[in-house]
C-alpha cells in the first residue's frame, strides 16, 4: 500500500496533498513546485522571479500579500528541497519559486527543465534568490504571482494541465482523508510523522563486512538493499536487471523512544526527506471536523453531483450550486462506498487468481528443471553408446537443450515479475481502498470515491483473458533419433515434431452454383513440416456446429445437396504424423437464392426421352413413365413451371414431387413415394398412396401453363395451371427431400422452366368438386 501513499513527484509520502481536477493527489510543496505561469500573465510576475532572465529587478512591494506569501511558503520549503533530492545549502528558502527558463529564453514556463525526482517525473530548478531579498519575500512573491497572474499546473500522472484562479494553489481541496491514512500509516510502522530519519541507517543485505556497509540502493523487484559495490557485482545494470528499479533506501523502523518523542523532536527537518505527513501536532490529536471554506462553522449536509463535491445549506441557498443536482451526504457516502466494495471484489478475485497462477508459475519452473535434466541425461547417454565420432556433436545438442531450458526459464521468470507487479500493484490498491472505507469522513471519501472506483475497474481490466495463463510449457519438444548410420552422425540433430501449417484458402477458385459450394486451399510457401491430408469441415447453413464433409489430400472438393438461399461457413485443417493443425480461416458461402435445375437422364426411366439440354420430356412407351429433376429441396419455398408443347389423344400426365427411390415404371402419386396432380383435358385431381383426392374441373391443353409450389417452410404443396390455383392446398405436412417429379406418356410433351422466384399475384383457387 506504501505505493498508494507516495507523492508522485518527490516520491516520498504525502504532506499537505491536494486533490487535482483530474482526481489524482500530489503535495502543497510540489504543486508549487510544478505550478507553470503562461505568456498571458507574464507582465504581471514579480520582480524576484525575472531576475533569474538576467534582469534588474527591486524588491517586493510593501503591499504585496504577505499572507498568500506565508500560505505558500512557511515550512514547506525544506521538505520541497527534500523532494527535489535534498538541494543545495541555502536552497531550500527557495524550493517554492517558479522557473521562466525556456529552450529560447521566450518568456514561457517550463514544466521539464532539469531536475527529476525519484518517481522519474520532472520538476523545475531552484531559482537562486535575488541579492537582498529575504525568503519570506520571495515565497510570498512565487504564491502572490500564482494567485494574481495567468498560472496552470500539469498532473505528473496524466498529464493534464489545469488552470489556476485567484486562489491559487489554495483553490484545490485538501485530501485530509489521505494525510489521516498517511498518519496511520506511519503510527502502524512505528515512526512518528515528521521524525527524522537520521537517526539509524540501513545495511546492505549482502555484504561479508564487519559491521556491513551503508545502503545505497534498493531494489523494488529484488526487495534487497545493496551498497555501491555489492551492486555493481550483484546487480548490474544490464540483462534482465536493466528494468529493476532503484530507489534510495528507506529508513528503518525508529525505536519506540524516537516514535514518542514531543513534538518539537518531531518537527525537526531531515535532509533529503522528501515531502512527509504533517509533523508537529502527534498521532493522538483529533482531527477537526470539517466544514465547509465558504462559509465559517457550517458543516457538510448535502452533495453536488454537478461538481463532485461537499456542500453546505448556504452553498445551496447563496452559493453557485442552487441550481446543481445534489443528494444528501450520507445517502451518496453509501452509494459510493458500496460501489467501491463492490469493484473491490472483483479485483480481489483476480488476486486470488494471481496468487494461484504464481505458484502454478514456480511448479513450472520445477518441472522445465526436472525435465531439462532426464533430456540432458537421455542426451548423455545416447552419446557415449555412439562411436567417438559422436563426441564432437554431443556438444552441440546439450547446448541446444541449455538454451531451450534457459529459454523456457526466461520466459517464466520474466511472467513471474510481471504477474508479481501487477500483484503487489492490485494488493496495495486494494489496502489502500480499505483503509479508506474505514473513515468516516463521507465528504472526505467522497472527494476522491469516484477517482478510487476507476481506478479498481482499470485495475481488474489489466487482467485480461489470457493473462493468467503460462507462455511457456514445460515440456520439451525435442527427440532424439539415435539410429543413422556412422556415414550421417554430423548431420544428427534433433527433429522437431511441428504440428502441419494453416492451409491458406484460395478464395478466387471458392465459388457456389446452384446448391453445391466448391472450396479450394493451398499450401502456405517455405514450409517444410509433412502433411499427409487435410479435412474440410461445413456447418449447417444456419450458424451451427460445424461437420467433417471431406478428409482426404485433395486440394478442391465440390459439395452437393445444400440448402438453397442458405449461408454456410467453411474451414480447412491440415494433419500429419504429429497431429492436427490449426483451422484456417473461415470463408462464407451463399448457396443460390433459386433453384436450377433440368430433367435428370441418370434417374429416369428408359422410355423417357429428352431433349433442349434435358429441359424437354416426352415418351416413347403409351404407358406412363417417370422422370426427376436434378434438385433436392429440404427447406424454403420453391416453385417451377411446366409448359405443355404436345397434347394429344386426352392423355392424363402427372406433375409433383417425389423421394429418389419412386416407382418409375407406372404413373406419379400410385406409390408411397410420390405426391402429384394429374390432370386432363377437363379437370384434375391429387394423388398420393393412389388415393385420388379433391376432383377440381378445369384441365391442361397445348400451350397450358402448369405451376408447382413446394413450401417446406410451411410444409405445404400448391399446384398452379395458367397462373390459377388448382383447388384448395393439395397436401400439407410434407417433409423431408424431396425432387421435382413428372410421369407421362407418348401423347404429351412438355419443357421444363425453372430460376423462378415464388409468385405472390397468383390467382384464387378454384372450387373442388366430388
Amino acid at each position: 500500500m506504501e505505493e498508494e501513499l507516495k507523492c508522485p513527484v518527490c516520491g516520498s509520502l504525502f504532506r499537505e496533498p491536494i486533490i487535482l481536477p483530474c482526481s489524482h493527489n500530489v503535495c502543497l510543496p510540489c504543486a508549487r513546485t510544478i505550478a507553470v505561469q503562461t505568456p498571458d500573465g507574464e507582465q504581471h510576475l514579480s520582480p524576484p522571479l525575472l531576475l533569474s532572465r538576467g534582469g534588474a529587478a527591486a524588491a517586493p512591494p510593501p503591499d504585496q500579500d504577505t499572507a498568500a506569501g506565508a500560505a505558500c511558503g512557511g515550512g514547506a520549503s525544506a521538505n520541497a528541497a527534500g523532494g527535489l533530492g535534498g538541494g543545495a545549502a541555502g536552497g531550500g528558502d527557495h524550493a517554492d519559486k517558479l522557473s521562466l527558463y525556456s529552450e529560447t529564453d521566450s518568456g514561457y514556463g517550463s514544466y521539464t527543465p532539469s531536475l527529476k525526482s525519484p518517481n522519474g517525473v520532472r520538476v523545475l530548478p531552484m531559482v537562486p534568490a535575488p541579492p537582498g531579498s529575504s525568503a519570506a519575500a520571495a515565497r510570498g512573491a512565487a504564491c502572490s504571482s500564482l494567485s494574481s497572474s495567468s498560472s496552470s499546473i500539469t498532473c505528473p500522472q496524466c498529464h493534464r494541465s489545469a488552470s489556476l484562479d485567484h486562489r491559487g494553489l489554495r483553490g484545490f481541496q485538501r485530501n485530509r482523508l489521505l494525510e489521516a491514512i498517511v498518519q496511520r500509516y506511519q503510527q502502524g510502522r512505528g515512526t512518528a510523522p515528521g521524525a527524522s530519519a537520521a537517526v539509524a541507517v540501513a545495511v546492505c543485505q549482502l555484504c561479508d563486512r564487519t559491521p556491513p556497509e551503508p545502503a545505497a540502493a534498493l531494489c523494488e523487484q529484488c526487495d534487497v538493499l545493496y551498497c555501491a559495490a555489492c551492486q555493481l557485482k550483484c546487480h548490474p545494470s544490464r540483462g534482465p536487471f536493466a528494468k529493476h528499479r532503484l530507489v534510495q533506501p528507506p529508513p528503518p523502523p525508529a525505536p519506540p523512544e524516537a516514535a514518542a518523542a514531543p513534538p518539537s523532536a518531531a518537527a525537526t527537518p531531515s535532509t533529503g526527506s522528501g515531502c512527509k505527513s504533517p509533523g508537529g501536532t502527534g498521532a493522538s490529536a483529533a482531527r477537526k471536523f470539517p466544514t465547509c471554506p465558504e462559509h465559517d462553522m457550517e458543516n457538510y449536509s448535502m452533495y453536488c453531483v454537478s461538481c463532485r463535491s461537499p456542500v453546505c445549506y448556504l452553498c445551496l441557498e447563496e452559493g453557485r450550486h442552487g441550481k446543481h443536482e445534489v443528494k444528501p451526504l450520507g445517502a451518496t457516502w453509501k452509494q459510493h462506498k458500496a460501489q467501491l466494495s463492490q469493484a473491490l471484489n472483483g479485483v480481489s478475485d483476480k488476486a486470488k487468481e494471481a496468487k494461484e497462477f504464481l505458484v502454478q508459475l514456480k511448479n513450472i519452473l520445477q518441472q522445465i528443471q526436472e525435465n531439462g535434466l532426464d533430456y540432458e541425461a537421455c542426451l548423455v547417454a545416447q552419446c557415449d553408446a555412439l562411436v567417438e565420432a559422436l563426441t564432437r556433436q554431443k556438444a552441440k545438442l546439450l547446448t541446444k537443450v541449455t538454451k531451450e531450458r534457459e529459454h523456457k526459464l526466461k520466459m517464466v521468470w520474466d511472467q513471474i515479475n510481471h504477474c508479481t507487479l501487477k500483484l503487489r500493484q492490485s494488493t496495495g490498491l486494494m489496502e489502500y481502498c480499505l483503509e479508506v472505507m474505514k473513515e468516516n469522513d463521507p465528504s472526505g471519501f467522497l472527494q476522491i470515491s469516484d477517482a478510487l472506483i476507476k481506478r479498481v475497474q482499470l485495475s481488474q481490466e489489466q487482467w485480461v483473458k489470457g493473462a493468467l495463463e503460462p507462455k511457456v510449457s514445460a515440456e520439451f519438444d525435442l527427440t532424439l533419433d539415435s539410429e543413422p548410420l556412422l556415414q550421417a552422425i554430423h548431420q544428427l540433430d534433433f527433429i522437431q515434431m511441428k504440428l502441419p501449417p494453416v492451409p491458406l484458402l484460395q478464395l478466387e477458385k471458392c465459388c457456389t452454383r446452384n446448391n453445391s459450394v466448391t472450396l479450394a486451399w493451398r499450401t502456405p510457401p517455405f514450409t517444410h513440416s509433412p502433411v499427409d491430408g487435410y479435412i474440410l469441415e461445413l456447418d449447417d447453413g444456419d450458424g451451427g456446429q460445424f461437420r467433417e464433409v471431406y478428409v482426404g489430400k485433395e486440394t478442391l472438393c465440390t459439395i452437393d445437396g445444400l440448402h438453397f438461399n442458405s449461408t454456410y461457413n467453411a474451414r480447412v485443417k491440415a494433419f500429419s504424423t504429429a497431429g492436427l493443425g490449426p483451422y484456417s480461416k473461415t470463408v462464407v458461402l451463399q448457396t443460390s437464392d433459386v433453384a436450377w435445375f433440368t430433367f435428370d437422364p441418370n434417374s429416369g426411366h428408359r422410355d423417357i426421352i429428352l431433349s433442349n439440354d434435358n429441359q424437354t420430356a416426352t415418351c416413347s412407351s403409351y404407358d406412363d413413365r417417370v422422370v426427376l429433376g436434378t434438385a433436392a429441396f429440404s427447406k424454403g419455398a420453391h416453385y417451377w413451371e411446366l409448359h405443355v408443347d404436345r397434347y394429344d389423344n386426352h392423355p392424363d400426365p402427372a406433375f409433383g414431387v417425389a423421394r429418389a427411390s419412386v416407382a418409375k415404371d407406372m404413373m406419379l402419386g400410385k406409390d408411397d413415394r410420390a405426391w402429384a396432380m394429374y390432370v386432363d383435358n377437363h379437370r384434375s385431381w391429387f394423388m398420393h398412396c393412389n388415393s385420388h383426392t379433391n376432383r377440381t374441373e378445369g384441365g391442361v391443353c397445348k400451350g397450358a401453363t402448369v405451376g408447382v409450389l413446394l413450401d417446406l417452410n410451411k410444409h405445404t404443396l400448391t399446384f398452379f395451371i395458367n397462373g390459377q390455383q388448382q383447388g384448395p392446398t393439395a397436401f400439407s405436412h410434407v417433409d423431408g427431400v424431396f425432387m421435382p417429379a413428372l410421369s407421362l406418356n407418348r401423347n404429351v410433351q412438355v419443357t421444363l422452366h425453372t430460376g423462378l422466384e415464388v409468385p405472390t399475384n397468383l390467382g384464387r383457387p378454384k372450387l373442388s368438386g366430388n
